[in-house]
């Protein structure tokens, strides 16, 4: 369950526009300011795209916070006369999530049944009625998770307290979550590591629940990323839910 090393030297061909060193507050309030300027937040470097000629390039229309957007690659290819097969993957939930691999396994010459068929069974083997669960994908404000997050913490055994299933997330107050009651709270901040995360939770401890747990996870690795890798997030969430010691690489108790 454990991140991948081996990536570190892969060609970079897009970037983020926004500065480093922003706040999560300053980081949310950029995000909205450069969305309703129609500005792009990513950057794509076309002569790194050119330079790797690629057969298969794949990307998402699912959020354009949360990448670069799949218009933006196709008229890159189209001004770099690359003739590379686009795949796009919209999912909104963990079913689209498994069908998207299979999607992205054809495009690229191979048979993800196995793979999928194995990882459905694992979203199939968990308890119900475990403890209310306060997932948060963003601390600054606190944002409620969407998309698969909710059913996330469904499929784990937990009582999802905020968010909906298949919808986006969304802005709320800590007052909101706190009314939610919730008997456990996970942050999970989107794009960020299990370090990062930490951090950014730390900041606004004090805006939480008191006397009940708090957990960081790896929201970019295990949580944010429509992959194979969110069943570990699934994993991960219902140790929590359990009361017990998820993988130290991949969750962090705070309090």
């Amino acid at each position: 369950m454990r991140l991948s090393g081996g990536c570190s030297h892969r060609r970079i061909v897009s970037t983020t526009a926004l500065p480093e060193g922003l706040t999560p507050g300053e980081i949310d309030a950029a995000v909205r300011r450069m969305v309703a300027a129609g500005e792009d937040l990513y950057h794509l470097d076309a002569g790194a795209l050119r330079e790797l000629d690629p057969d298969v390039v794949i990307t998402q229309d699912l959020c354009a916070v949360c990448a670069i957007d799949v218009t933006d690659v196709d008229e890159a290819l189209d001004y770099l006369g690359c003739r590379a097969d686009v795949v796009s993957t919209d999912p909104h939930n963990l079913t689209e999530i498994l069908e998207s691999i299979e999607t992205i396994g054809k495009a690229i010459g191979r048979d993800a049944t196995q793979l999928v068929e194995s990882l459905r069974t694992r979203l199939g083997r968990r308890a119900s009625g475990g403890a209310r669960v306060a997932l948060l994908e963003w601390t600054d404000p606190p944002f409620a998770p969407g998309h698969w997050l909710p059913e996330m913490v469904t499929v784990a055994g937990g009582v999802n307290v905020l968010g909906v299933a298949g919808e986006r997330s969304k802005a709320i107050t800590w007052e909101a979550v706190r009314q939610s009651q919730p008997e456990v709270v996970v942050s999970a901040p989107c794009g960020f590591g299990l370090d990062g995360a930490t951090e950014l939770t730390e900041l606004l401890m004090g805006d939480l629940p008191a006397d009940i747990p708090v957990w960081a996870v790896d929201a970019n690795g295990y949580f944010a990323r429509p992959g194979p890798r969110l069943v570990d997030g699934v994993d991960v969430l219902a140790a929590i839910v359990r009361g017990e010691i998820p993988d130290p690489a991949v969750a962090r108790r705070l309090r």
